[in-house]
């Protein structure tokens, strides 16, 4: 019997409900899947809360690994039997079940050398932090970034990846553990946003110049900080907006702030053209198999238990990347 978390209306982790399912044979362009890992991502409760509006009911989560058990009429990029793993969008809503039928477009063969549990607690951490770090701006070694929730699943890649890009890495985090974790892998400086002043500490860390980049994945509560943080002319990244969206924004505050360059990227945009997609996911997945990039999976779910795993994510109990084992 295959089981599934779904969610019938928009609300907190209340809302959402482990049951059985039926999963039929794939249609064409389908596979069935059989997971082994699914990822936990802070994006699940962007669906989950209404701030990424989905007919429902509808499933949950947009990433897992695991195994191709059969596919439909006029799939040629995987076979049965093959390792894969996958994350998306819309597209791939669903992905907290034990098995599932899913387009076969969106999936990823899996190097060996890649465990599930892994895949599930980096392909999109992965993908996201490859086309940050590759695509977003050219950076040059010597150059430093601010990255908030520098102790998030992104936030350890991206500093890993930083590092080998010869960037300094100044990191937020909320508590001294976060700090030291984030030190470990490569944050060079952490400023602890419960209670030190994110953009004066910039200030005094850069000598007054401010930083290159910023990466921002906090939103509301960092936007005007990161701003001020930033140097003339540098570039703010909103990856995402775990404290709330940012209303009201004026553009003319970009050049009060020293004509300043703003973007909000989506990882569907850069993972659409299939080419990109497996660059992007080649790069990550040789950082990781050759040990460059390390990554750190701290906290195990049960898919029974997907209630108590987004009140975690969004108590910021979480360190590094999170997954439910199947």
């Amino acid at each position: 019997m295959a089981y599934a978390v779904t969610f019938d209306r928009i609300g907190g982790p209340e809302v959402l409900n482990y049951h059985a399912v039926e999963v039929g044979q794939p249609g064409p362009g389908q596979v069935r899947l059989r997971h082994v890992a699914v990822g936990l991502n802070y994006a699940d409760t962007y669906f989950r809360n209404g701030t990424y509006p989905i007919p429902l009911p509808n499933g949950m989560g947009v990433e897992a690994a695991g195994v191709v058990e059969a596919i439909g009429e006029g799939v040629s990029n995987v076979a049965v039997g093959d390792r894969v793993t996958y994350t998306g969008f819309i597209n791939t809503l669903g992905a907290y079940s034990t098995e599932r039928l899913i387009p076969a477009a969106p999936l990823i063969k899996l190097p060996d050398a890649i465990p599930f549990e892994t895949a599930a607690g980096m392909t999109m951490r992965g993908l996201t932090s490859a086309y940050l770090m590759r695509r977003i701006y050219d950076f040059k070694p010597g150059q430093t970034i601010l990255l908030h929730a520098a102790a998030g699943g992104v936030g350890l890649i991206v500093s890993q990846w930083a590092k080998l890009l010869g960037l300094n890495v100044i990191g937020t985090v909320s508590t001294e553990e976060k700090a030291a974790v984030a030190h470990a892998h490569g944050c060079d400086h952490t400023i602890n946003y419960s209670h030190e002043d994110i953009a004066k500490r910039v200030r005094e860390i850069t000598g007054g110049v401010g930083v290159d980049v910023v990466i921002d994945s906090v939103g509301k509560n960092t936007f005007i900080a990161s701003l001020d943080s930033l140097r003339r002319r540098g570039l703010m990244v909103c990856v995402g907006t775990a404290s709330g969206t940012i209303d009201g924004f004026n553009p003319n505050l970009l050049a009060q702030k020293g004509s300043l360059y703003l973007t909000r990227p989506a990882l569907a945009d850069y993972i659409a053209d299939p080419i990109e997609k497996a660059q992007l996911a080649s790069e990550i997945f040789d950082h990781i198999a050759t040990n460059r990039i390390q990554i750190e999976i701290n906290q195990r779910y049960a898919l029974q238990d997907a209630v108590q795993a987004h009140r975690d994510l969004e108590a910021r109990k979480t360190i590094g990347s999170s997954i439910f084992v199947i």
